[in-house]
């Protein structure tokens, strides 16, 4: 049976199941990462940039709603929860599809054609150097053959079929375009998430039998809350002992490294603590430690989810979350305000001793989205904010925060890593200009080599390295520069690759898998071959890399 035309409730099915395919596919999709290392995050950036989608469809209480009504719900959701740059560009192509359908009752060949076509050029103009071999090319291949097919048949499954199968031959192709990619073994992951997409929603226009609810085990409400983290936690200490600025920058640094949505607020002589974790018991310990405790409330935000649909969000939850986070003070705004994406408590303490208002926890174990730069942007009271993403992975996403941002300026440093962001903040000059600070931090910026040592999770051959599992690798900020069995040889190895002649400062950011110990022998055995060069240790806090070293 053939289709012609679809509605809203045929499109709101076709992107629920579509999502359900991506929610899926997304482990897999991680394991496509290029490099081997332990935090690929294309699947679960682009799984929740879709789910943000799918939470505010959820609120669409009309059994057969407009497409227009979808179409809003469908670019702000997915705009405002985009996580890296594949859920970054993902959302754009959701913005430009929706764009050219909202006003229509339907989408029939023609428009779809038109649709594809315009969700591809507002995802290339999102991307300030578009690369080929990546999600847009993938979607640009759908989008031509779109166009080719509207011109021959108005049967929507015929057509949909036909752009699928050309999707999957460019998907195919990506390594060629991409010498990495064929270098790794893998297409790319991107345009992989995309395609599970159009699979899913295909399914869902053929009728097939879609169950549009997670299962129990993958948390029903779809948003990083639920995903991660079961228990929503809620109490007010009495302080007991002196509580000032860094036993709060303590408290709430603990907490973001146990769960997320953190929010600590004085208030009255009282401390108000919200978190949602695993593991509450943590939680509750910790707040012990500052005093009494009151006002305790623990809920499974898991068993609450249970049996709704997996579009539901968590209002209650939501609720309490606003509720807990503390009233803004009535003061004037400052001229500059600053914000950074930071891994570690160990990191978040140097960002704020630098003097960053608003440290947001995340970076690349778990790229914050576009709203949290957004709800950080509203928590610093401002008029310029200068924005540190430290990560490639995360500048779209601030990009993004800054363009959905109207009544402050905000300059987005393009920092791709943790000590790049710390040399461009040491870098700010008070009584400077936004425009010669802005400059001044991207030259400090480039006089920055970062290093990363973590551990492989999957054998393959990159930059002409035959890699093991387990293997320990020394990442540099083009390729891998260093592989080992030890950590501390790699870490070595890799440091050595980093320096030059014209190195004057060796920064080693250790992680929590390895102690400060281990940290000062790496520095003592650098010391003796590069005397001219001065070595500091910091205990950088971050999870997965052993340590992260930065050469200036």
């Amino acid at each position: 049976m053939s289709s012609t035309r679809i509605d809203g409730k045929m499109f709101r099915a076709m992107f629920l199941a579509g999502a359900k395919n991506l929610e899926a596919k997304k482990e897999w999709i991680n394991e496509l990462n290029v490099f081997p290392v332990p935090d690929g995050d294309t699947g679960t950036n682009m799984s929740l940039t879709i789910m943000s989608a799918v939470k505010e469809i959820g609120n669409i209480t009309d059994e057969e709603p407009t497409l227009e009504v979808l179409s809003k719900a469908v670019s702000s959701g997915s705009l405002r929860g985009a996580r890296g740059n594949s859920g970054v560009i993902l959302s754009q192509l959701f913005r430009g599809f929706t764009k050219e359908i909202k006003y229509q009752e339907a989408i029939d060949a023609q428009i779809l054609a038109a649709a594809a076509n315009r969700a591809v050029e507002t995802a290339y103009k999102a991307v300030m150097k578009p690369k080929e071999g990546t999600i847009l090319t993938v979607a640009k291949g759908m989008a031509d053959k779109a166009a080719e097919m509207a011109e021959q048949t108005d049967d929507l499954e015929e057509m949909i079929a036909a752009i699928i199968e050309e999707g999957d031959y460019v998907l195919s192709q990506t390594p060629e375009m991409l010498p990495v990619l064929k270098q790794a073994g893998v297409v790319d992951s991107g345009g992989q998430g995309l395609m599970q997409v159009m699979k899913g929603a295909y399914d869902a226009l053929l009728g097939k039998e879609i169950d549009l609810s997670l299962e129990e085990d993958q948390e029903a409400s779809g948003t990083q809350e639920a995903i991660q983290y079961g228990y929503c936690t809620e109490f007010i200490i009495m302080p007991e002992k002196p509580y000032d600025k860094a036993a709060e920058l303590n408290l709430r640094v603990y907490l973001e490294s146990i769960g997320d949505s953190v929010s600590v607020g004085s208030e009255a002589g009282t401390v108000k603590v919200h978190v949602h974790t695993n593991d509450p018991g943590l939680a509750i310990q910790k707040g012990l430690e500052y005093g009494s405790l009151t006002n305790m409330k623990i809920d499974n935000m898991r068993e609450e989810h249970k049996e709704k649909p997996f579009a539901e969000t968590d209002k209650k939850a939501a609720e309490e979350e606003k509720k807990a986070q503390p009233e803004k003070p009535a003061e004037p705004r400052k001229p500059v305000g600053f914000i950074s994406v930071s891994i570690g408590s160990g990191m978040n303490e140097i960002f704020e001793g630098l003097g960053v208002d608003h440290v947001i926890a995340g970076g690349q174990t778990m790229n914050p989205s576009t709203e949290d730069v957004l709800n950080a942007i509203d928590q610093v009271n401002a008029d310029t904010i200068f924005v540190f993403p430290n990560n490639k992975n995360i500048i779209m996403a601030a990009n993004q925060a800054q363009s959905l941002t109207k009544d402050k300026q905000i300059v987005v440093i393009p920092s791709k890593t943790v000590p790049q962001g710390i040399s461009a903040m040491i870098s700010y000059v008070e009584d400077a200009s936004v425009e010669e600070n802005t400059e001044a931090m991207k030259e400090a910026m480039a006089a920055v080599k970062t290093g990363q040592v973590t551990y492989a999770v999957r054998d393959t051959s990159i930059d002409d390295k035959t890699i093991k599992e387990g293997d320990i690798m020394g990442i540099g900020d083009s390729g891998i520069l260093a592989v080992g069995s030890d950590i501390a040889e790699t870490t070595v190895a890799m440091i050595r690759e980093l320096v030059d002649e014209d190195s004057e400062l060796i920064s080693i950011y250790y992680g929590n898998d390895v102690s400060e110990e281990d940290a000062n022998l790496i520095a003592e055995l650098l010391g003796k071959d590069y005397r001219d060069i001065d070595i500091e240790v910091n205990n950088g806090g971050q999870p997965i890399y052993y340590y992260l070293v930065s050469v200036e």
